[in-house]
């Protein structure tokens, strides 16, 4: 096998060198773990900037305005958030230290969407003082919530109803949330949208300017776009007659699909966006409604195949007529998916992109769990303690949720980027629990 026919299990912007080892944005994966140790999430800011782009173009189609926001629970660092307002998005997020670490970064506070099912009264306070973008008001309490902290702070504040309209997506029940049974937003079918406008039109400073659904994660088909933007315009319509409701803006949220394994077929970025403009221009005009702004919420789409994390191949266990189990120096501490939603992925080994000598394995984490694993059944060359295997498509929930189970450290996080690499985050260490720790010795 050479490096032309072993060049489509690879990801986007990658290749082999003269020594037979990964090159990710123009730098060796070998030099990085080297140099920052492992295990390490790498990201291309050349790829992240690329889907950006594309999502940009796309909309650029669309009569009225729109909005690209990152859904920053996707993965989150203050670099990163310094990126992405150089390149003029909006920006998603979902608690107070997301919304903390944007300010920090200097993040645009109009271009700022407050998420969330649970807001606390101090978050709430945090984000109407500064006066973001708009809040998505997910719930009755919430309401009442805001009523009072705009009355106190005598301001006024954009925001949008999150609405679940009982569309479930094609995807994991666990990543599902459009239907009817969710923890999030205010139910269609039983009236509580209804119940919630009323409810907001009566408080004379907040301003409901749109609405939100957001229908799952992992989607390769637009039609649950579709059928969701038909169903909200229609509603929208209806609430305009009865409630002097005026849509100013749909969020149609995120969930757009990538490729972790070659059993993956997300759709081209573009075609996504093409097919929420088609079906918001249709049934505006089939309901007689001016056209809304566009705002969607992509998270992994922008930043999932952009990571690869790497990591140090340690020990093994070969069962005979029954599995190889090769463990590497991370897990489930650094990578929940695969524990929590059976998340599959694919790899190379990083020093040893193309060889003949290949053989089935399964990774296993270093966690003091059975389940940790990586990845199921994948075709390696033989691995060998010392050996870095690279895991694609990890951009995405990985150091999002990563955790300090079994008191691992969380790992370095490096940008690459023209052949340049940057450490946006540094590798913790076993002193950093320190600084939160007391010493029972010190209580009198």
């Amino acid at each position: 096998m050479n490096k032309n026919t072993y060049s489509n299990r690879l990801m986007n912007n990658m290749k082999v060198d003269d020594l037979n080892h990964l090159v990710i944005g123009g730098v060796s994966a070998v030099e990085i773990a080297k140099k920052y140790g492992t295990p390490v999430n790498v990201y291309d800011l050349t790829l992240i900037k690329e889907k950006i782009k594309t999502f940009k173009n796309a909309f650029s189609k669309y009569e009225n305005l729109t909005q690209v926001a990152y859904a920053s629970k996707a993965f989150s660092s203050l670099a990163l958030f310094e990126v992405l307002a150089e390149e003029d998005v909006s920006l998603d997020v979902v608690s107070g230290g997301e919304l903390y670490l944007a300010l920090k970064a200097g993040f645009e506070k109009s271009r700022i969407h407050f998420h969330g099912n649970n807001k606390s009264y101090e978050e709430l306070k945090t984000a109407i003082s500064e006066q973001i973008g708009c809040i998505v008001v997910d719930n009755f309490y919430e309401i009442v919530m805001i009523e009072k902290l705009v009355n106190e702070l005598n301001v006024t504040i954009d925001i949008l109803l999150r609405v679940t309209p009982g569309v479930e997506a094609h995807t994991h029940e666990y990543i599902t949330t459009g239907q009817a049974d969710s923890k999030f937003g205010f139910d269609l079918a039983s009236g509580q949208v209804d119940q919630a406008i009323k409810q907001i039109k009566e408080i004379e400073n907040i301003n409901m300017i749109g609405l939100h659904s957001h229908i799952g994660s992992q989607i390769f088909e637009v039609e649950g776009y579709e059928i969701v933007i038909e169903k909200l315009l229609q509603k929208a319509s209806e609430w305009k007659k009865m409630y002097d409701f005026n849509l100013k803006v749909l969020n149609v949220g995120g969930g757009f699909g990538i490729k972790y394994t070659d059993d993956d077929s997300p759709l081209p970025l573009d075609k996504y966006a093409k097919a929420i403009i088609r079906s918001v221009r249709t049934h505006s005009a089939a309901n007689n409604l001016n056209l809304p702004e566009i705002w969607i919420e992509p998270g992994r789409s922008i930043v999932g195949e952009a990571g690869t994390t790497l990591y140090t191949v340690g020990t093994q266990k070969d069962i005979p007529q029954i599995r190889k189990y090769v463990s590497v120096d991370g897990g489930m501490a650094d990578n929940i998916r695969p524990a929590l939603y059976q998340a599959k992925y694919s790899g190379v080994l990083a020093n040893k992109v193309v060889d003949l000598n290949e053989e089935v394995v399964s990774i296993a984490g270093k966690a003091c769990e059975s389940g940790d694993m990586l990845m199921w059944d994948v075709v390696l060359p033989q691995p060998k303690p010392g050996d870095i295997l690279a895991m694609f498509s990890t951009g995405a929930y990985g150091y999002a949720m990563a955790s300090n189970y079994n008191r691992l450290t969380k790992p370095a996080v490096v940008f690459i980027e023209n052949g340049n690499d940057f450490l946006a985050i540094r590798r913790e260490t076993v002193e950093d629990y320190l600084k939160l720790e007391n010493s029972i010795k010190n209580w009198e």
